[in-house]
């Protein structure tokens, strides 16, 4: 069961606090979008979502070659509200990750 406090400090970074809220936004995204939406390199997105998984945050999926994230199924529905309230009253502190997001209709992945 997830407590509280490792929840936590699982967000205590600010790219995997990004990454959790992005998923939460969109549902489920991959490596390639999350390293362009929060401009860092591909291999220190790798290891926060490494991390995340570790946490029990997030799951994965493989789409062909790629590998998509979502919220962990078993995610409580305290941690699951906290990501959408933080989301829902902070939207300046995504704007500029969401704005190199690629659109739904032009998805960096796959292509």
């Amino acid at each position: 069961m997830l407590s509280p406090l490792s929840f936590f400090k699982c967000l205590a970074d600010d790219t995997r606090l990004k990454t959790l809220l992005l998923i939460t936004q969109k549902q489920a995204l991959c490596v390639c979008e999350l390293h362009d939406a929060l401009d860092v390199s591909q291999p220190k997105m790798s290891r926060h979502l490494a991390e995340l998984r570790k946490c029990k945050l997030l799951d994965s999926e493989r789409r062909g070659q790629w590998v998509y994230y979502r919220l962990h199924a078993e995610l409580p529905d305290w941690a699951k509200d906290v990501l959408h309230k933080t989301l829902d009253q902070n939207e300046a502190y995504l704007s500029s990750s969401l704005a190199r997001l690629p659109d739904d209709n032009n998805p960096t992945c796959g292509s």
